[in-house]
């Protein structure tokens, strides 16, 4: 096990497999903090994956890709910001009815643009970046250098989000919504136009995660990809007491035991039950904090405006 944990494969794996988690988790703090529960992030992020691949394929540019992820993304978003916002219609069910949508929607756009064979072989990737000084370091550059470039622009999201959120007027006033909208109103901010930001940021960032699996790691899609990961990056969201830094720190958390659930499949333990780790301790974090986390006080009630 030691040996294990000394291989500087296994930390990178871990920082791989946390990004398509803290990117969908930093969206659903938006979402949350602004009163709107998210679970559709799931869904979002199996259609931005598979658009990403297709306008990659389409333009021969996975920026492009990337960039039509986002837009599709976030039209995803404002349509179920439309319904559970503006129409107030149950959250979590829409939610879940847009992931069922999006698996069968997704598969059907497979098989009938790109057929049973699959999508092409030759659609561009995003590029990895070597980070000149820190790649030349023993073991810090392994973990450090030549990752997906997503993993740096995730980085990077994840302190401009902090920082955002907790030290401008616009993220103080998207949490003011999030706890109390009735008094926000009547100090004069717009609670349905901040709420709708709130998912639409929760749909760009979750369609950056869906691009990175497709376009990040593989250069290919395939039916049902996300596996899960837009609900791992709620209880990583929920773990994270619904705060940039914190999301991050639980998506590391989740990703280590995916990274590590890869490293042991050649021991002795059923690989069935090892394929099994994240999931375990995505129940056990629910369990053991999510009890214990306070959620935003308004988050998921539906709210009329007064005036």
């Amino acid at each position: 096990m030691k040996e294990i944990l000394l291989n500087p494969q296994l930390w990178s794996a871990t920082l791989a497999m946390a990004t398509p988690l803290a990117l969908p988790a930093l969206g659903g703090t938006f979402s949350e903090r602004s009163g709107v529960v998210n679970i559709a992030m799931e869904g979002i992020m199996l259609i931005a994956a598979f658009f990403a691949v297709l306008f990659a394929h389409l333009t021969g540019s996975a920026w492009l890709g990337l960039l039509g992820a986002i837009v599709v993304g976030i039209i995803v978003a404002v349509i179920f910001a439309w319904a559970a916002v503006t129409l107030t219609a149950d959250q979590v069910i829409l939610g879940m009815a847009i992931n069922i949508f999006a698996s069968g929607f997704t598969a059907y756009l497979l098989n009938t643009i790109f057929g049973f064979s699959g999508t092409p072989t030759d659609t561009p990737m995003l590029p990895n970046i070597n980070i000149p000084v820190i790649k030349n370091i023993p073991f810090i550059g392994q973990i450090l250098s030549g990752n997906s470039v997503i993993v740096y622009i995730m980085i990077i999201l994840i302190f401009a989000s902090n920082y955002f959120l907790f030290h401008t007027n616009l993220g103080l006033r998207i949490r003011a919504v999030g706890e109390n909208p009735e008094a926000a109103e009547t100090a004069g901010i717009n609670v349905i136009k901040l709420r709708y930001l709130g998912v639409a940021l929760s749909g760009l960032f979750s369609a950056i995660g869906g691009a990175y699996l497709s376009i990040g790691l593989l250069n290919s899609f395939s039916t049902d990809m996300s596996s899960g990961r837009g609900y791992i990056a709620l209880a990583a969201m929920i773990f994270g007491k619904w705060t940039p830094f914190g999301s991050f720190g639980a998506a590391l958390l989740f990703g280590f035991a995916t990274a590590l659930s890869m490293q042991l499949q050649n021991s002795a333990i059923s690989k069935n039950i090892i394929m099994m780790l994240p999931y375990i301790l995505t129940v056990l974090a629910l369990v053991g904090v999510g009890g214990k986390s306070v959620s935003p006080a308004a988050d998921g009630v539906p709210y009329t405006p007064k005036k």
